[in-house]
């Protein structure tokens, strides 16, 4: 039995020194701290186990460096990102990593059953105890047709409506809380809660801290009003982060888990030595989503293939736009670019996601920044 206690103890120590679990420490001389989204892209000529042994090394490197957390996303059907599972690639994420924090930017709730998501996130918190956020969004993370053989309905439109409901579901699960004579109010989400308070229990009652992903303003004003972190799609939805921000921070309620509003911002941003070269990893990403925009969604291409691909005139003006919302060139204007970014935004975090073809462009990326800003490691 003592031994039991010394592990709940230890967990206790872990979840304690990770403090709430939302506001980290801004890192050598960043503005605020820094972190990663790893989309877990799957380059031609690579398998999606290379993309598996990429992530492995972001976010070990990710950890050494001093960044804050590293997130992954769900996205279905696109041969190109490998992440159509997140709790399965935290799972792996948490055997290779020791501190860091590991989350999901995000996991889409309409797709799953909140009992499910409350019952993969307890399994990660056993797993890295006081290190799991668990993000979630509303949008499917794919096509409608794809979203339907997810979720076996055609009713798409009226799981984004149902959000908050399923997040009030979720949570209530997640916290072992729904009221006597509820339906579900003996049903237990396991791992969790429910082991704390059962005859011998020693497990804490920490459960993940729940952040709202969004990229126009109904996440903003839902997190707002809830007294949740917020964290926003910058990477492809800018015109929209500073409305959305600005909404957020007008709808905060001070909560138990927040007392005052804290917005994280994900960024596309991409160093390498020289100019050039970034602007050819960077191209590769671009030429990626030109496809995915055309329902032509494929594995990302070579800088090589990205270069001899003959971009029509209105290929050539989206691919533009995109670029222009993407950091990227050298160590030093790549850092300029994120400062710029979090002063004008106000943002306190920046998540940093390096689209390419390849694994060590990105990797090499991660590096670079945060040599830039002086990191340890």
């Amino acid at each position: 039995m003592s031994g039991e206690r010394d592990k709940a103890r230890g967990s206790d120590e872990a979840i304690r020194e990770s403090g709430d679990g939302i506001r980290g420490a801004a890192p050598g001389t960043a503005p605020v701290p820094l972190s990663v989204l790893d989309l877990v892209t799957v380059g031609a000529g690579h398998t999606a186990a290379d993309a598996v042994r990429t992530a492995v090394g972001i976010a070990r490197t990710a950890e050494r460096r001093g960044f804050h957390r590293y997130w992954v996303a769900e996205h279905h059907s696109m041969p190109g990102v490998a992440s159509s599972s997140p709790a399965v690639l935290l799972a792996h994420l948490a055997a290779h990593t020791e501190r860091i924090r590991l989350g999901s930017g995000g996991v889409m709730l309409p797709n799953h059953a909140p009992l499910v998501i409350a019952e993969q996130f307890g399994t990660l918190e056993a797993m890295a105890p006081g290190r799991i956020d668990l993000g979630l969004g509303r949008a499917p993370g794919t096509d409608g047709a794809t979203a339907a053989a997810l979720r076996r309905t055609e009713r798409l439109h009226e799981g984004a409506d149902d959000f908050p409901q399923q997040l009030a579901e979720l949570t209530r699960f997640l916290d072992d809380s729904f009221p006597d004579g509820h339906p579900y109010a003996r049903i237990h989400a396991v791992p969790g809660p429910v082991q704390a308070t059962s005859p011998g229990g020693v497990q804490s009652r920490h459960r993940p801290p729940l952040w709202l992903l969004g990229s126009s303003g109904f996440s903003a004003r839902l997190a707002g009003s809830l007294g949740l972190p917020f964290a926003f799609a910058h990477h492809f939805s800018a015109a929209n982060t500073l409305p959305a921000l600005d909404l957020y921070r007008a709808s905060f309620r001070p909560s138990e888990v927040l007392s005052e509003p804290y917005t994280l911002i994900g960024v596309a941003a991409l160093a390498a030595e020289e100019e050039r070269e970034a602007r050819r990893q960077v191209l590769t990403g671009a030429l990626s989503m030109v496809r995915l925009r055309t329902g032509r969604p494929g594995l990302v291409p070579s800088p090589e293939e990205a270069e001899a691909y003959g971009f029509s005139a209105t290929e050539r003006d989206f691919v533009d736009t995109w670029l222009g919302n993407v950091i990227h060139g050298t160590p030093d204007a790549v850092r300029q670019g994120l400062d710029d970014l979090a002063e004008r935004t106000g943002a306190d975090e920046l998540m940093i996601t390096a689209n390419a073809h390849g694994g060590p462009a990105r990797l090499r990326s991660y590096e670079l920044i945060a040599d830039a800003y002086g990191l340890p490691g």
